[in-house]
């Protein structure tokens, strides 16, 4: 099967789309019962600008950049999501591999996409959801005790990496696309996360880290480890 590259159709990511309608319909509902339901209309002024405002973050929030990286991606690790590096660290993990492995995080605010690659091209041998808090996605414990999906990715060298999706203080829904055994391709979507999150990568010790602490990362397209 030849490399698979599955590019989003449309500009809004669909995570988003009955969101999107349904918000459009209330704010045009409560505009228009401002408009025609009192006589001074410097209220209704300051509802729509609100309105327009609050709706075009919205629109910001979900949408979906059609994206390509381009390059070769033989032993290459691309950001799964845009943000900025929070963490470069060798951890413990304890969820699956049960070793030391080279941590890197990518947070995600509010302004980011929040759609999310995968990291690397492969096999998925795991796909698992765990319930848990909503602390501020940058904390530390935020890997562990948050909410948060977990999917390792076999790569076609035999390396096995995972990416940890991960909910934040105002993110309530992670969406997983992966299932177990499917093969899947940088230039895929993993994922969403719905409002400010972050994304933890796992490496093997001795992986090339080809980022730095408060980098800003873009998905799909910036190299941030060569594996071995």
């Amino acid at each position: 099967m030849g490399r698979l590259k599955k590019l989003k159709k449309i500009r809004i990511h669909r995570e988003g789309t009955h969101i999107l309608w349904g918000s459009f319909l209330l704010l045009l509902l409560i505009n228009a019962a401002l408009y025609w339901g009192i006589e001074c209309k410097l209220p209704f002024y300051l509802i729509a600008l609100t309105s327009i405002i609050v709706y075009g973050l919205m629109v910001n929030f979900f949408r979906c950049p059609k994206r390509l990286f381009g390059d070769e991606t033989e032993k290459i690790v691309v950001a799964p999501a845009d943000g900025r590096i929070v963490v470069i660290e060798e951890v413990d993990e304890h969820e699956y591999f049960h070793d030391r492995r080279i941590m890197v995080s990518i947070f995600m605010s509010v302004l980011n996409v929040h759609a999310n690659w995968y990291p690397v091209d492969g096999t998925v041998k795991k796909v698992s959801h765990h319930n848990g808090k909503f602390m501020k996605a940058w904390l530390p414990k935020a890997s562990t005790e948050n909410e948060r999906s977990t999917v390792v990715i076999e790569t076609p060298e035999g390396v096995e990496i995972m990416a940890r999706q991960i909910a934040g203080a105002m993110a309530r829904r992670i969406v997983t696309y992966a299932e177990v055994g499917e093969e899947c391709y940088i230039d895929e979507h993993m994922g969403f996360i719905k409002f400010g999150s972050r994304v933890d990568v796992y490496l093997p010790l001795g992986t090339e880290i080809c980022v730095t602490m408060g980098q800003l990362t873009t998905g799909n397209q910036t190299v941030i480890a060569k594996l071995k």
